[in-house]
Formats: structure tokens, C-alpha cells, sequence
């Protein structure tokens, strides 16, 4: 049977990796991961590691990867079903009753599963061993591609004329053959038709590695056709909630920080040809939030690759202005382009390995860095050119959703800005503000700030908040008197300042007597810095943003609150906890 995703998501909202291979295996704390001896093979020294973050196990003795269910099967031989069960159990929560609808479901998922499975195996056995095939072998071989690569990702070739359908029907119903796609019902002949005759078919995989689509290729130019097609969705097969070759490049995901995204089939095949694996294609639609969420389980830094032609550098720009809204302060979206007329397969074939990761390391730009980029390039320079270049990086730096990353990308973009209109901000200069910066100082600037927590730069950002806004601060002093900071330097300062508003004392930043050094720091790395000095005046607008900030803060608190509940959970295991647990992560909603 096939369990709800809902119920599944609530068994691991309440058990943590740890908290289940604990019970197993003797875990130390290793920074953010735990360590302990693989429990699948006899060892002296630790290989097995388990990240609660990520929700993963993995063993680098043996390659075993997985997540609480998959521990559960393999260490104690149960089924998926029974280790749901015993999961479930373990999570204090009912057993879930099947209905018929989820039977039927389960029942047609098996019927799909194996009528890809059969179909697959069939033509890449026809590719591999069938005489009448040499024209399909012929292209491979144009293309640079062995055996090997044909094997390893399960290619098979369609002749002009098969006859499968009649074999499948056998066994299954025309209805339930048309609904994997894979046919369709040609009406004037009243006959089912394969979709992927006359074409090399590729496999697309879930992350299970089974087989649940197909992408095909022409092998003869024929105008009239198109050169690529993929399988239409179906209940079990979701274009943007899928990649090609994720079921192999995420088992990397241990070694390897980053993957490359490409457009096509080649490209991945290319690559992995000549020692790529981390490797993935999207499936012909734009890129989605899905396929960026489900890539940012594995990998720290997506690095999309497109072909180097106009059609490719504008998929890039729609998948950079999609995809910049899911960056996150631990990962990172990064852009390669290739050279005019180039595809990430024909460059590595030139090129080699070693030449395209020298490639990548030398030429990728960050998100923003592209974003600004292009934006740039289409502006003029004058005031209403400006006006609009501004605004639109503006709204693009909007739409991220994590506040951290939106204000730091939103700073990076108003300093470049401010680079090209140098004498626009010299009336607008305060506490020891530095407007410009070079493109290194920016890299370096931000290498350095991702040693800071996201609870630092949000204090930071009070703290500057306060400082330039003294006078309207000590007239309100009740806006900021019960906030709560967690950093002990940013505490003392915080208290300070309160403890000399309040005294009724006319007082500056100078006669603060605080250290120069820090501020500095507070100065360089205060993300408010730049949307406070465009709001300068704007009472209004400065109390709103001292909302947002007290806001935020206090979520923190909650999070820590809801950290020490989680860690209690996973030894008490009690309702009481839990529901306390619900309450608070509730509360964090509502804030």
C-alpha cells in the first residue's frame, strides 16, 4: 500500500535520524552530524555518519544511504509497510487504515511500475543484441558513446515499426497500457501507437531508481519531427517534480557539495562519460521551485549549465529569476556558460574532465551576480533608464523567501547600483558608511558573513537601526526596551544603549564610548544597512522595519525554544511534549 506523503511527513516531524539509529547504533556528536560504526559491516573506525538537517544516514564503508525507513527495513529486515508500522508506533501515533481508493492506487502504481519495467528492458536488449539495430549503434557511436554508457543508463532504440503493444495486452488492459503514455490511440486506424517509434529511448527514474518516464531522440533529421520528446505526465509521473539521472547523482551527495544542472539527455550522458556524475537534466519545461527544493536536499550549490546559444542563455535567465526566490543562506545557485555554440556534451568531449572543472571554477557567477548582469547590459544611463533597472532588481530581490538572503541580495544589488551613480549618495552619508565596494571586497565580504549565524546579522541590523536613529528611539523607548538578543557581545552593547536612552540623556554614537572594531563589524555587516539609508526621514518606515526585526527575533526564540523540545521528544517521547512541541511551532506560524 502506499501511504499518504502527510502521514509519513508527520512519523518524521516527530523522530529524528538520530533518534531512531540511536536506538542501533552508539552515535557521538560530530559538529552537525553524528558518527558512529556502521551497523553493516564490522569496523574499528567510524564510517557511518546520520544528519538530522538533512534527514539522511549514510555509510562510507559500504555506500548504504537512506532515511528512517530505509534504517528501519535494512537493519531489521522488515518491509516498507512494516517498517511504517514500527515507525509509526515508535512516533506514539495510530496505525493508518487503508480505503479502497488507496488500494486501487497501490494496485495501479504496480501495474505502471511494471509495464515501464518490462518496455525498458525490452529495448535495451533489442539496442544491445538485435542486428537489425546497427543504424541506432551507428549514432551512439558518432556521438562518443560505448556500451558501457548504453548499459549504465538502460538506453534502448524503437524501431519504425513495433509490435510490444500486442505482447503488453497480454497482460494488461488497453486502458490501463494508454494511461502510462507510452501509447496512444491513433483514431482513423482505430490502433494503438508506440510514441517513441524510430527513437532512442532514455529511462527517467524516480529517486528509487525505478522507471516511471521516457525522454526520446530521432536518430535521422526529419524537419518535420521534433528531435527530443518526453513521456506526457501521468498520475505517476510529474515533468516538474522530476530529473533525469537524480536516483544516480544523489547517492554522490556525501562526496560531492555541488551538482550541474543541464538541458538534455546527452549533456548528463556526456558528462558522466568523462567522470561527471554529479549531474542532473530537467525534463523540457522551465525549472521549478520542486526540482530547486528537491536538489537542495542533496547539494549545497546548484551550478546550471545550459547550452552556450541564445535559446540556452535565455532558459538560464528564466530559470535564474524562478530559482532565485528559494536561495538559502547554506546553499547556493551558480551559473556556467559555455562558449558560443557549445553543449555541456560536445565541451567535455573536446575538452576533457580536468578542463571543464577548471572551466567551472573560473567562469560560474553566482545568481545575483548573473541577475545584475544581464539587467545591466539592457540599461542606459540615464535617470529613467536607472529608475527601471533599479526597480526591477528591486522586485526580483522581493520574491526570495528567506529574509536573510533577501536582504543581502537586495544590498549587493543597491551597492552595484551605487557604483554606477557614484555621486547620487554623497548627501546620504552616515555613521562611518562606506558606499562602494569592488567585486572582490563584495566576495569577501560575503565568504565572511556566511560565518555568521542568521541570529548575529539580524542583531546587527537592530543595533545599526538603533544607533542611526537615537533621537526617535529614546522618544520611543518602549519599542525596543523588551526585545531579547541571544549574542552575548550584541546583549551588552544592546543593554547599554537602553540603559543611556533611558537616562534622558541627549547622547551620539561617539559618546557610547563603544569599541571601534565592533562597530565596524555592525557597519559592514548589518543587512538593513542599505534599505535604512534609502529610508532616512521615513519615521514611519524606520518603526516598521524595527517591527520586522523585533519580529524576527522572536521567532528565533522560539526556534531555540522548539530545538530544546525537539531534543526532549526524542528521549521522553511523551503526547505532552509533543503537543507543547505543535504549540510552539504554531506560534512561529502565526508570527
Amino acid at each position: 500500500m502506499k501511504y499518504p506523503k502527510e502521514y509519513l511527513d508527520e512519523i518524521k516531524t516527530r523522530l529524528k535520524v538520530s533518534t531512531v539509529v540511536s536506538k542501533t547504533v552508539s552515535l557521538k556528536k560530530r559538529g552537525k552530524e553524528y558518527v558512529g560504526l556502521s551497523p553493516f559491516k564490522n569496523e574499528k573506525t567510524p564510517s557511518f555518519t546520520v544528519n538530522d538537517e538533512k534527514e539522511f544516514y549514510h555509510c562510507f564503508a559500504t555506500s548504504e544511504h537512506g532515511n528512517i525507513f530505509d534504517f528501519v527495513m535494512k537493519t531489521q529486515n522488515l518491509k516498507f509497510g512494516e517498517a511504517v508500522k514500527h515507525l509509526a508506533q515508535l512516533a506514539g501515533m495510530q496505525p493508518y487504515m487503508f480505503s479502497k481508493q488507496d488500494e486501487e492506487r497501490e494496485k495501479k502504481w504496480k501495474e505502471y511500475q511494471s509495464i515501464f519495467s518490462q518496455y525498458v528492458d525490452f529495448y535495451h536488449n533489442e539496442l544491445l543484441k538485435n542486428e537489425n539495430y546497427s543504424l541506432a549503434r551507428d549514432y551512439l557511436k558518432n556521438r562518443h558513446l560505448t556500451k558501457e554508457e548504453v548499459k549504465k543508463f538502460k538506453i534502448g532504440y524503437i524501431e519504425k515499426n513495433p509490435n510490444f503493444f500486442e505482447k503488453l495486452k497480454e497482460n494488461y488492459s488497453e486502458q490501463t497500457l494508454a494511461e502510462t503514455g507510452l501509447f496512444y490511440l491513433d483514431e482513423k486506424k482505430k490502433i494503438f501507437v508506440e510514441r517513441f517509434r524510430g527513437r532512442l529511448i532514455f529511462p527517467i527514474n524516480n529517486i528509487s531508481g525505478q522507471p516511471i518516464a521516457l525522454g526520446g531522440r530521432i536518430i535521422e533529421d526529419q524537419d518535420y519531427l521534433a528531435k527530443y520528446i518526453n513521456s506526457p505526465e501521468t498520475n505517476f509521473f510529474k515533468k516538474g517534480s522530476n530529473l533525469y539521472n537524480l536516483d544516480k547523482a544523489r547517492k554522490l551527495s556525501n562526496k560531492i557539495d555541488h551538482i550541474y544542472l543541464v538541458e538534455g539527455y546527452m549533456d548528463v550522458i556526456g558528462l558522466s562519460k568523462n567522470g561527471v556524475d554529479n549531474v542532473v537534466a530537467n525534463l523540457g519545461t522551465s525549472l521549478t521551485d520542486k526540482q530547486i527544493l528537491t536538489l537542495n536536499q542533496f547539494f549545497d550549490d546548484i551550478i546550471i549549465c545550459f547550452d552556450g546559444d541564445e535559446s540556452g542563455y535565455k532558459a538560464a535567465l528564466r530559470a535564474a529569476e524562478n530559482s532565485i526566490k528559494e536561495l538559502k543562506p547554506e546553499k547556493q545557485i551558480s551559473f556556467l556558460f559555455l562558449p558560443d555554440k557549445e553543449d555541456p556534451d560536445s565541451f567535455v568531449n573536446k575538452n576533457g574532465k580536468a578542463n571543464f572543472i577548471d572551466f567551472t571554477k573560473q567562469s560560474k557567477l553566482t545568481i545575483h551576480q548573473f541577475i545584475f548582469s544581464h539587467y545591466k547590459k539592457q540599461t542606459e544611463n540615464n535617470p529613467s533608464s536607472l529608475a527601471i533597472f533599479e526597480k526591477k532588481l528591486r522586485s526580483i530581490a522581493y520574491t526570495i523567501k528567506d529574509d536573510f538572503i533577501k536582504k543581502y541580495v537586495l544590498e549587493y544589488f543597491l551597492e552595484k547600483i551605487a557604483e554606477l551613480t557614484p555621486h547620487s549618495n554623497q548627501n546620504n552619508k552616515k555613521f562611518f558608511v562606506k558606499r562602494t565596494k569592488s567585486l572582490d571586497t563584495t566576495k569577501k565580504h560575503f565568504n565572511d558573513s556566511k560565518s555568521l549565524t542568521g541570529v548575529e546579522l539580524k542583531e546587527y541590523s537592530l543595533l545599526y537601526l538603533v544607533m542611526n536613529n537615537l533621537n526617535l528611539l529614546q522618544a520611543n523607548i518602549h519599542l525596543i526596551e523588551n526585545i531579547k538578543l541571544f549574542t552575548e557581545v550584541n546583549k551588552k552593547i544592546f543593554e547599554l544603549i537602553i540603559e543611556r536612552l533611558k537616562s534622558g540623556e541627549q547622547i551620539t554614537i561617539e559618546n557610547l564610548n563603544l569599541d571601534d572594531q565592533l562597530l565596524e563589524k555592525i557597519n559592514k555587516f548589518a543587512p538593513i544597512k542599505h534599505i535604512l539609508n534609502n529610508q532616512a526621514g521615513n519615521e514611519q518606515k524606520i518603526i516598521e522595519l524595527l517591527e520586522d526585526i523585533s519580529r524576527d527575533l522572536m521567532n528565533y526564540d522560539l526556534e531555540f525554544r522548539i530545538q530544546e523540545l525537539e531534543s526532549k521528544f526524542s528521549v521522553d517521547m511523551s503526547e505532552t511534549t509533543f503537543n507543547e512541541l505543535k504549540e510552539l511551532k504554531k506560534k512561529q506560524n502565526l508570527n
